[in-house]
């Protein structure tokens, strides 16, 4: 076990390089992969040009364009826990059916696309939405400053990946080291009585890693939500990707960097 938790930190210590490498512009990955994949590419050119029966003009060297890497990558380049959570929280609405939903700050490109197929939503988010699309409403707002919140509206609202950010000023928010307090604050007072919270954020041992993100411990969660809320069902996606639904917040084994997915309802 103690082998298993040591593998665990170095991997993501290994990753946690990655990604600050990649937000400087270098992917150490996705160059050792083109670089692999170069000679295949000149082959299969070569095969295709040997091969086209169209005219040359569909066909040139100034239209070349390489993709070197997609076929090493199997499915790692998809995000365990927004795959996971968006398809988690989007089965919950759907069996809820709740009278109005509304999100805040979730993707719009992943877990709102899944609602928009069976229902409107409305979202809130501190960075604009300049497209206009069917079924969703955006308004712009900060959940850090209560006073422009609608108080008790909703019976359904969801925050998927988003709290661990407020307060950080990684997306234009104020800089606010109770800013996850006052966000869960604003999720409370948007819910009606009886209504249901949706919620994910990082789990593990408990750190600030500005200005990316909060790892939350499990108990910092339900401690903060205790006196409002009541856990509905607790559900993972551990250090590996790997998801599990309905489990004990008792049995959770050790992780770095996991998902919790909480389903409150509103005391």
């Amino acid at each position: 076990m103690l082998q298993k938790i040591r593998f665990s930190k170095r991997s993501y210590f290994l990753r946690q390089i990655y990604r600050i490498a990649s937000e400087f512009g270098f992917n150490p990955i996705a160059l050792i992969l083109s670089i692999t994949g170069i000679p295949l590419y000149i082959y299969q050119t070569i095969q295709f040009r040997l091969k086209n029966t169209f005219s040359e003009s569909n066909f040139s060297v100034s239209s070349l364009s390489p993709c070197l890497k997609d076929r090493y990558q199997g499915d790692s380049h998809i995000d365990k826990h927004y795959f996971y959570q968006d398809l988690w929280a989007a089965r919950k609405v759907y069996q809820n059916n709740p009278a109005n939903h509304i999100d805040v700050g979730s993707r719009i490109d992943g877990f709102i696309a899944h609602l928009l197929t069976f229902r409107k939503v409305e979202v809130l988010d501190i960075r604009t939405i300049d497209s206009q699309i069917d079924g969703m409403t955006f308004r712009q707002a900060d959940l850090m400053q209560f006073d422009s919140l609608p108080i008790a509206e909703y019976d359904s609202v969801s925050c998927l990946h988003a709290l661990e950010h407020f307060g950080l000023g990684r997306y234009g928010d104020s800089i606010d080291p109770d800013g996850h307090i006052k966000g869960l604050k604003s999720l409370i007072m948007l819910l009606k009585s009886n209504g249901k919270l949706l919620l994910s954020v990082p789990i593990g041992r408990e750190r600030i890693e500005f200005n990316a993100h909060r790892v939350f411990a499990v108990s910092t969660i339900v401690d903060l939500t205790s006196s409002n809320l009541d856990m509905i069902s607790f559900s993972y996606i551990n250090d590996n990707g790997e998801f599990y639904e309905d489990m004990s917040i008792q049995e959770i084994p050790t992780m770095n960097y996991g998902c919790g997915l909480f389903e409150f309802t509103k005391k």
